[in-house]
């Protein structure tokens, strides 16, 4: 008997301007049977990320190009229903690329068979790509010294979070810049950052140089705009930029002007590099040990916002970008 496939297309590209519901449209369809070296399964679980947006847009990047009328795309953990791959049963826990849809008929080279433990859902947070872009871009473009001073913006989303305790393993101060006394909160009494910064009621600039008086040694940027342009002007000598994020060209109608402060970076001596994740992979499997060896010994605390319902899918990632999420934002299907 066929199964009923409840889907969500991409009926609009966003832009220059702010994410709409509109900008999705509800299909309702059939599961395709699996091929030979296919797999069927029922989604579970969907990520979302502030990327999402960058990649309807079509404007290139590592991601393949989206088209009007695909199927969302999007990061799930899912349960194997039909396999025609002897490498998968049904059953089995996987992730990988299932879209925004009940059932994603996959090749099976694409999908990561998981196990069924306590750490399951954290493949789409801490263990999965927010993880992973944490522990590298720290390691490899951060790579902060202990007692150097770490400044994350966006620090209460799910990547910021964990860069930030994986500093404070390295023996790092953390400062967390986000958005409400929640969040602050969460960072400092819950997270351990040794300060947060409210940049909806502080002066961000004042903020940081009280808490950081000697300079920033490692800035991990998940916003741009204003906070990049600010704390450009409080690096230190040497300092160590790392742009992983850009929530402020996502989240507003035009593109947000280049930082003023850039030229800081010579007098600084400073680097600024960009992140993706993917340069990485080869080493994926390392790394994921390493932080799944943290959160069971309670070194890393995760956070999920989830959501429920796959018809809530477009206003789940407007979420993000209205900075309503804290940790990392997951639908639960």
């Amino acid at each position: 008997m066929a199964l009923t496939n409840r889907q969500w297309l991409i009926a609009a590209r966003p832009n220059d301007r702010m994410l709409l519901e509109s900008d999705f449209e509800w299909k309702v369809g059939e599961a395709r049977t699996p091929e030979a070296g296919e797999v069927l399964v029922r989604t579970l679980y969907l990520s979302f990320d502030p990327s999402q947006k960058g990649q309807m847009e079509n404007i290139g990047g590592y991601a393949a190009p989206l088209h009007i009328g695909d199927v969302m795309r999007a990061g799930g953990l899912g349960e194997v229903v039909e396999s025609n791959d002897p490498a998968f049963k049904p059953g089995d826990k996987v992730n990988g690329s299932l879209g925004w849809q009940e059932y994603a008929t996959k090749p099976a080279r694409e999908l990561n068979k998981l196990e069924d433990d306590e750490l399951l859902t954290e493949h789409l947070g801490a263990l999965g790509g927010t993880g992973m872009t944490a522990y590298f871009g720290l390691s490899k473009l951060g790579k902060p010294f202990p007692g150097d001073t770490v400044v994350i913006t966006g620090a209460a989303g799910a990547t910021g979070s964990v860069a930030g305790q994986i500093a404070k393993i390295g023996g790092c101060k953390v400062i967390g810049i986000a958005g409400g006394p929640e969040k602050c909160a969460w960072l400092t009494e819950e997270l351990g950052f040794d300060a947060a910064v409210d940049y909806k009621s502080e002066d961000v600039r004042k903020a940081v140089r009280r808490h950081a008086p000697n300079g920033i040694d490692v800035l991990w940027d998940n916003v741009g705009g204003d906070q990049l342009n600010v704390l450009l002007a409080q690096i230190s000598l040497y300092a160590r930029v790392v742009i992983c994020g850009g929530i402020a060209r996502y989240a507003t109608d035009e593109m947000p002007g280049g930082p003023q402060n850039y030229f800081n970076l010579v007098f600084k001596r400073a680097t600024m590099h960009g992140l993706l994740v993917l340069d990485y992979a080869s080493e994926f499997p390392m790394a994921r040990a390493r932080i799944a060896e943290w959160i069971r010994g309670g070194r890393i605390r995760t956070r999920s916002d989830i959501q429920e319902g796959l018809e809530s899918a477009p206003r789940t990632l407007i979420r993000l970008f209205n900075g309503q999420n804290i940790g990392k934002q997951l639908m639960k299907l």
